[in-house]
Parts: C-alpha cells; structure tokens; sequence
C-alpha cells in the first residue's frame, strides 16, 4: 500500500504551492509539525487526484492513511510521522482526520451542487488545516472562526484560479452547479479557450463571496499572539485580497491569475511590514 501511494505522489512540494506553507517566517520549533501535516495533506492530495486510478483504489489507500492516523498501521510513512507528531504535541487528531474526509469526496468524485455545499466542502479541506497551525502554536480556539473565513477563501481562490485545469485535468468541477445554471452556463464550458460571459459571472460572483470572506478575517493578524505566525497569516492575507481582484479583472481560462515569484514576494513585503507596524503602534498605546 505504502508503495503504491508513493506511485501517485505528484512531486508537488510546499514551495508550488498558491500560498505559503511553513515558511521561513514561522519559528523553526513550529516548521517541522507544520511540515509533518503538509506531507500528509500532499500525498493524499495526489492519491486524490490521480487521474489514472479508480475511486475504489483511491479510497483504499486514503483508508490505509487513515488507519496510520489512528494508530491502526505503520505502513504510512506520512501519516505515522504526522501521527507521532500530534502525539508528541498532544495534538488533536481530528484536524487530519477531517481532511481525509474532504480527499475521500474527491475521490468518489462528489458534485458541489450549491453555495452551502462548496462551503461545507471547505470545512473539511481547508478550515483544518489551518486549525493544526493555530493549534501547533498554541493559539486560542476564538481564533477559529477568523480562521475559517480565511481557509475557506483562500480554498475558491484556488479552486476560480484552477477551475478549467482541473476540469481538463480531472473533469472536477468545484462550482456550484445551481449558479452555473443560474446563469445560463455549465461545467463543460470549462474546456473552451475562455470564458463565456455566463461562467464569467459565476467566476465573478463566487469571487465577490470569497471577498467578503477575507473581510471576516481582516482581524485575524491581530488576535494572533505568536508574532511571526501574525506576520505568515497577514501575508497570505494580503496575497488573497489581491487575488480577488485579479480573478475580477482577468479570465482564469485565459489569462494569468497566479502571482509570479516576483510580484508574490512584493505584496508579502508590503503585508508583513503593515503587520509588523501594527503590533509596535500596538505595543507603544
């Protein structure tokens, strides 16, 4: 099971990734127990969205994880690590555990039918994970719903930037399919060259929603004690507000969304010096 699981893994690591991950930020203490969760999350991302296997020898092996979560088996490098980490920690499981359940609907391959349904989605695929942060920080559970509205935006962000590669890729489809109805379009345009003005409007639409995500977790920084983890979450913060706007702006199916090295180290520069800023005008009141 181990080596097939393996045989799925993407090569994606955490410097691909649309936003940062255990960065150089974080204080070295909290980057291995970050990166514990984050290898997890990636292979059972990959077994996933394997395009060449089955359901049924997906769900298997995310099962096989599961069971090295609980504690049931060590033939999961990944998910034994991580386990011996949370336990180390005293960490609650539960956070591993439900992104599974999220890695387990994108294996059946499991519609978003609405709004309510994308957003529970994103309970289980984003929110988690960045409750094991807080967690591995020992920052307090009010910081959860800010948390949430964050992980959850930053979740559509992904999925408005990639909705036509996964589509190609994978034929999954992660907007609702009443707003695709809605407005007169549906998941199949999502293999044209560009939008039609009808997904434009759901990719418009879901876009100002994620926006007023990011405006619940505005504070989110401040509630933050840890002073470099403050600084990671405003960063990711900044990155996502600009997101928005380029996702209003520009076509994903045919045009550039995603930030360039370059431009993303810009707007972290700008986000972490407003963060750091802030907590000394804090500090001098």
């Amino acid at each position: 099971m181990t080596d097939d699981a393996r045989a799925l893994a993407s090569g994606k690591g955490h410097r691909d990734e649309n936003f940062p991950v255990a960065s150089f930020v974080l204080k070295p203490e909290h980057r291995g127990p970050v990166m514990d969760f984050y290898r997890f999350a990636r292979l059972a991302d990959d077994i996933a969205d394997d395009p060449s296997s089955p359901p049924a020898t997906k769900l298997a092996l995310l099962a096989h994880m599961r069971a090295g979560i609980d504690g049931r088996s060590a033939a999961n490098p990944e998910a034994t690590q991580l386990a011996l980490t949370m336990a180390q920690r005293g960490l609650d499981p539960v956070h591993a555990r439900d992104l599974l359940s999220a890695f387990e609907r994108d294996a059946r391959g499991d519609p978003t039918p609405t709004w309510d349904a994308l957003m529970d989605y994103c309970r289980y695929s984003a929110m988690p994970v960045g409750r094991y942060v807080l967690e591995v920080h020992g920052e307090a559970r009010s910081t959860w719903p800010a948390n949430d509205a964050l992980c959850a935006a930053l979740q559509i962000i992904n999925h408005l930037q990639d909705c036509a590669k996964d589509f190609r890729a994978i034929r999954r489809v992660y907007l609702p399919s009443d707003m695709l109805a809605a407005h007169g379009t549906s998941e199949k345009d999502l293999d044209l060259a560009a939008a039609t003005p009808g997904l434009r409007a759901v990719i418009r639409d879901l876009t100002v929603r994620a926006q007023g995500l990011l405006a619940e977790s505005q504070g989110f920084s401040g509630m933050i004690r840890d002073s470099r983890l403050a600084i990671e979450v405003a960063i990711i913060h900044g990155l996502a507000v600009d997101l928005t706007a380029r996702l209003l702006a520009r076509d994903p199916l045919a045009e550039r969304v995603h930030h360039t090295k370059f431009e993303a180290a810009g707007l972290a520069l700008r986000a972490a010096a407003g963060q750091w800023w802030n907590r000394l005008r804090s500090r001098a009141r």
